[in-house]
């Protein structure tokens, strides 16, 4: 294998995400994990939507009455872009455009914090109206989803922040241009299980 010195953006190949065999185990490897990460979130949803309308007459508002929509929006928007940010961080990375890559890669993880921040503030709301995850089977269905959700994305943004720091001297090379990847698909996943968090939990509990 060529090290990294050995590139230019002439020589670097167009996918080098997936230009060694390494890099396509890790691809195999990565769907593999998608697999079982879909079905735990779907056991999830099934779940709430189960349990969603099981709370005690007067102990708390229902969801309706209790999302902050301007929070929750916000909060959405952020991950939102993130996802976009992500991938003008990997096309720099296609281009064999280290700086960039790490600046639009800086972009989504600051985005990600906020988000996360939003939803500390959100949670922190919400118990302060009574909705606690042990107030009724709602709120420990409503705490275990989007919580769960809101460690994936603890755990994305100290995946992304590990690799840019490990490679802040190396550079791109074909070892670790996967690595980012494969990174960037995980944090797309987290955005796809927050769009329908946001319809099932969110809109759907709006509409009552």
């Amino acid at each position: 294998m060529r090290t990294n010195e050995t590139y230019t953006n002439e020589t670097w190949p167009a996918s080098p995400e997936k230009s060694t065999l390494e890099a396509k185990n890790k691809f195999m490897g990565f769907w593999l994990f998608l697999g079982g990460e879909t079905v735990l979130f779907a056991s999830l949803f099934a779940t709430y939507l189960a349990l969603k309308d099981r709370v005690p007459n007067g102990d708390h508002p229902l969801s309706k009455d209790l999302f902050n929509m301007e929070i929750v929006f916000t909060a959405t928007m952020l991950l939102l872009i993130s996802s976009l940010t992500s991938v003008i961080a990997m096309h720099h990375m296609k281009n064999f455009n280290f700086k960039k890559m790490q600046l639009w890669l800086c972009v989504t993880v600051l985005l990600g914090v906020a988000f996360l921040g939003l939803e500390i503030y959100e949670f922190t709301e919400y118990i302060h109206e009574g909705h606690t995850f042990t107030s009724s089977a709602f709120g420990s269905a409503f705490y275990t989803l989007v919580g769960f959700h809101g460690a994936h994305v603890a755990f994305g943004l100290t995946w992304f922040v590990t690799l840019m720091i490990r490679n802040a001297k190396r550079g791109l090379s074909l070892y670790n241009a996967p690595k980012f990847y494969v990174a960037s698909l995980y944090w797309h996943f987290i955005d796809v299980v927050w769009v329908f968090i946001f319809t099932v939990v969110y809109l759907m509990g709006m509409l009552g």
